[in-house]
């Protein structure tokens, strides 16, 4: 159940973010983005499947909703009394928006005003997040410590162990102080110890870069590991913001206010005061310890590897906690979502603003299975000279490390999110010769693991409409919008038309072959055939095109 002063909040504050993840969990269930599963679910084998189907069954984005599970079982028959959570941060852009207290379409501008305008966090003394406090003997009972919390198997059948997968993990440079927030894996090793994976390759994990000092130190690394807590702090940490920045100040940005700290109990680290979970503890500098296989969002199973081991020196948490999990794995996942209303604003920023490419209008990244970072799309206007579209491909495939890999300039009228259109670009409007690019020496990026060393290169497109076209041969769409109707009228399954769904202009067209078009849909064809009969001509191979003879 949710508490009581999380709803009240929520009825109260009608706009701005929520500044706790149950106040969020409320104002998703009060506009109907929240589902309530109040039969027994086994957090090992039913729970993550089951709300993967709204991914893998054909549901569009947004059909998908927030889950909440009220009466969590596992493989041993254990019951739980903590629910879980899982969809509730981004399982689509409107549950995202929710949490950021913006419309859809003021998400990106909200992530550019909170970055250039942070608000430093406020310390207080005491904290929901430390209501209840293990530590000591009381973490390494047989069933004490992580066995008492509900955390799910993301992948069944391959995960090695029950993750916390919605992390917000807090670490600080033991130089400078200025701390990282990211998001990590972590693996429940024992009552009291956690395997964490930190991504080491360039691009990674700012924790990672955090832990290296402390390797040259030779001392154990702080961490906290937050599980639930405001979206708008939540959303920092997978954002890749520069090492130099504070992600709980520009949390603060986000939300228009500072945000609650308190200082943690057994490590010196500040963490969210309002936090549902808070797990404590060191990370050894030099030990490092087998963990996985796990299921990645790069859509193949992460196999065991050498990560890091996290001694857990205490679990606070709110008394009536809710625990948070996320869809990762095969994207598009919650995961991917998270990603990806705030990267595509970002890097259009990035072209428009920072590298003042004018023309571009869009920057979609692809993500079924590809998980957004290595194939990206950028549209351009009519008109934009060839050298500004090179300039914005070069651009969109430097600005990140690990994003990139292939990226494709289209024209206005492809829709970008719709690959089939894409392909047909591909197909009739990029000679490979002269519109395609490798660029060697790449970052091997996010992916599954292959020879150490190994470098990848980058692939850049230009797929735009170079001179005028024929119209795309479908019927216009005066004819298709009438026709829809009489389908609608019969009773036939409902339509989700994709673009393009009817014929349009490229430029390359006469207006007499419009009073054609007007004869034939009103039965007048003969007219048309008594002129072009009058203008037969001789000494003329077949398919001539007729604007190239003169009359």
């Amino acid at each position: 159940m949710l508490d009581q002063p999380a709803q009240g909040r929520a009825r109260q504050q009608a706009a701005g973010p929520p500044l706790d993840f149950q106040e969020h969990l409320a104002r998703l269930e009060a506009e109907g983005l929240l589902v309530r599963v109040e039969r027994p679910i086994n957090k090992d084998t039913e729970l993550h499947p089951l709300v993967r189907w709204q991914f893998q069954g054909g549901l569009g984005e947004d059909e998908r909703r927030a889950f909440l599970f009220t009466n969590v079982t596992d493989g041993a028959g254990r019951r739980y009394d903590v629910p879980v959570a899982i969809g509730a941060l981004a399982a689509s852009a409107r549950i995202y928006a929710v949490g950021i207290g913006r419309p859809v379409d003021e998400i990106g501008g909200a992530w550019m005003q909170a970055i250039a305008h942070p608000v430093a966090p406020v310390e207080v003394t005491a904290a929901p997040c430390q209501e209840v406090v293990i530590s000591g003997d009381a973490l390494r009972q047989p069933h004490g410590g992580l066995k008492t919390l509900p955390v799910p198997i993301s992948t069944p059948g391959y995960d090695a162990a029950p993750y916390l997968t919605a992390t917000l993990c807090i670490t600080a440079d033991p130089d400078t102080g200025i701390r990282n927030m990211g998001t990590y894996r972590a693996a429940l090793k024992a009552t009291d110890r956690l395997g964490v994976r930190m991504s080491a390759r360039v691009g990674g994990a700012g924790g990672y870069v955090h832990w290296q000092k402390y390797r040259k130190l030779k001392k154990p690394m702080p961490v906290a590991i937050v599980v639930g807590c405001a979206p708008v702090v939540m959303f920092t940490g997978p954002q890749k913001l520069p090492l130099d920045r504070d992600e709980m100040a520009v949390a603060g940005g986000l939300a228009g206010a500072p945000i609650r700290v308190v200082k943690a109990k057994t490590v010196d680290l500040h963490v969210p005061a309002d936090a549902e979970l808070v797990f404590e503890g060191l990370i050894d500098p030099e030990l490092l310890e087998p963990e996985g296989p796990f299921g990645e969002s790069h859509g193949h199973v992460a196999l065991e590897g050498f990560n890091m081991s996290m001694q857990v020196t205490a679990i606070t948490r709110k008394r009536a906690p809710v625990y948070a999990s996320i869809l990762s794995e095969v994207t598009p996942s919650e995961s991917s979502v998270m990603k990806r209303v705030a990267y595509e604003p970002r890097y259009l920023a990035h072209l428009r603003d920072t590298l003042s490419i004018k023309g571009v209008r869009k920057v979609v990244m692809h993500e079924p299975l590809t998980n957004l970072r290595p194939v990206m799309f950028v549209q351009f206007a009519p008109g934009v000279p060839r050298t500004e579209i090179w300039r914005a491909l070069h651009g969109a495939a430097g600005l990140q490390a690990d994003i990139g890999k292939y990226v494709v300039a289209v024209s206005e009228d492809i829709d970008p999110h719709n690959p089939d259109a894409v392909f047909w670009s591909l197909a009739y409007r990029a000679n490979p010769v002269e519109d395609v690019f490798v660029m060697p020496h790449r970052s091997q990026g996010h992916g599954p693991k292959a020879e150490a060393g190994r470098e990848d290169s980058t692939l850049l497109i230009d797929a735009t409409l170079k001179e005028p076209a024929p119209p795309l041969a479908l019927p216009k769409r005066e004819f298709m919008e009438r026709a829809k109707q009489i389908w609608d009228e019969l009773g036939l399954p409902p339509l989700k038309p994709q673009s393009p769904w009817h014929g349009y202009s490229l430029g390359d067209w006469d207006a007499v072959w419009d009073t054609y078009a007007e004869r034939a849909v009103t039965g007048q064809w003969e007219t048309t055939g008594r002129e072009t009969f009058a203008r037969r001509r001789a000494g003329l191979t077949p398919e001539t095109l007729v604007k190239s003879v003169k009359e």
